[in-house]
């Protein structure tokens, strides 16, 4: 009875096997909800060695910044010169860079390289008034921050905070700058990147940390499929010869047969031997790789399209979930990137180079330019659906020619009349009305 119990203890999967009041299964070799802590230098090798790992860091990073934005305010004069800095100072490729580190350790940061009326450190916090004018910025990733030092005066509007960062300024050399291998940098001289940190962490959580399990599993696939892939067709010797031969003979004979049944089509064999061929039995293998592939897909929350490397901003009629993933991108922009955009602008128009404007009294706000573009063939079937619709409208009385007219190919024209705004809801609206309208052209043949 004992030896029943303790077989039926043995069979629990891991989830009960760890429970309460059962022990710990001496078979059990998972155990969920364990944390892997990924050191800095194991997240470098993982992105230097995986290209699929450099997708899944850098797409996103890209996508959020390569349509780039404009500026709308009313003096277009102002408006240009303040575009003409932010490419002087190469905004896109920064934020861009910063949002990748973000990705890859968990923090992304920008220096701002200011000039001041006044003698400043870099500890003190950076005043606008005294600003003169915004001189550069540099990307960089948290690896280079050893502190985050936080207000704990639970009586300051700022508890909880970061005050400071200790920044290691040290040269490639190993040289120290300034005297100083570590300085505490304040939080307004720099634009921080952090969108994932858990709660009594003031680091920011490496997007491959919960990614590692699948990680390793794709990586087994590959590997998996490559030794499929060479020993997919291989061939059997049979000889009553072989018995008599010792170690080495059939190690001599095993090189010559696999040189020349790889190199020769024609095999000369005895009336007794045999020569067959034999292949890999690979069934159900695409099933498996999909379901690598999906279970991939979701944990980054971007489409397998896509992370294979899709034409970027391109989508067909049937790709619904890029669509989607264009409109979390949006989404990132807005709650993302923007915050941080704006305050670069605030202390451009703050400057003594834009004339100490006050950002509040100046009529300005950021337009992030469209993500995404349809491919031709769809382009044309949304072309010819609005067309269709058109006439559906005129012929029962709803719209005249003109009002059509206007509407299709007035100011703007018809090809300026199909972009659209690139915010989410706009997004979403054009994402369902092109699916639906493929599934439906579908139906009908």
């Amino acid at each position: 009875m004992k030896s029943v119990e303790k077989a039926k203890v043995l069979r629990m999967d891991f989830m009960q096997g760890h429970g309460k009041g059962y022990g710990k299964d001496a078979l059990v070799r998972q155990q969920p909800g364990l944390r892997r802590r990924l050191t800095t230098q194991e997240l470098t090798d993982l992105y230097a060695t995986n290209s699929i790992v450099q997708n899944i860091i850098d797409i996103p990073a890209e996508d959020m910044t390569r349509s780039g934005f404009d500026l709308v305010m009313e003096d277009e004069a102002l408006k240009n010169k303040i575009m003409s800095k932010i490419r002087d100072l190469k905004v896109k490729d920064a934020f861009k860079k910063a949002r990748s580190f973000e990705r890859l350790y968990g923090d992304g940061f920008i220096s701002l390289g200011v000039t001041q009326s006044v003698p400043f450190e870099l500890k003190d916090p950076l005043d606008p008034k005294t600003l003169k004018r915004v001189d550069y910025i540099h990307p960089f990733s948290g690896n280079k921050v050893n502190e985050f030092i936080l207000n704990e005066d639970m009586f300051s509007p700022n508890y909880g905070q970061v005050e400071f960062f200790q920044v290691n300024r040290r040269s490639r050399l190993g040289q120290q700058i300034a005297g100083i291998s570590q300085d505490n940098v304040h939080a307004s001289r720099l634009i921080h990147d952090q969108t994932r940190r858990l709660e009594d962490e003031y680091r920011g959580q490496p997007l491959l940390e919960p990614l590692y399990d699948i990680i390793t599993v794709l990586d087994t696939s590959l590997w998996s499929v490559g030794q499929i892939l060479y020993d997919f067709a291989f061939k059997v010797y049979k000889s009553d010869s072989i018995v008599d031969m010792d170690a080495q003979d059939k190690y001599e004979l095993g090189m010559i047969m696999d040189y020349m049944f790889r190199t020769e089509a024609l095999a000369v064999i005895g009336k007794e031997e045999e020569l067959t061929k034999e292949t890999t039995n690979t069934t159900g293998i695409k099933d498996l790789l999909d379901y690598v592939w999906d279970y991939l897909s979701g944990a980054v929350r971007m489409p397998k399209t896509v992370i294979k490397g899709q034409e970027a901003g391109t989508i067909t009629g049937a790709q619904y979930d890029v669509m989607n993933y264009y409109s979390r991108i949006a989404a990132m922009q807005e709650n993302e990137m923007r915050p941080n955009l704006e305050r670069l602008i605030r202390l451009l128009l703050q400057s003594e180079e834009f004339g100490k404007l006050d950002p509040e009294k100046v009529d300005w706000k950021i337009k992030f330019n469209p993500l995404w573009q349809v491919d031709a063939k769809t382009d044309a079937e949304i072309r010819k659906l609005i067309a269709e619709t058109d006439q559906i409208y005129v012929a029962n009385g709803i719209l005249t020619v003109d009002e059509v007219r206007e509407t299709r190919f007035g100011q703007f024209g018809l090809t300026n009349a199909l972009k659209f705004s690139g915010d989410e809801a706009d997004l979403e609206r054009m994402a369902k009305e092109v699916y639906e309208a493929w599934k439906e052209r579908g139906k009908n043949g």
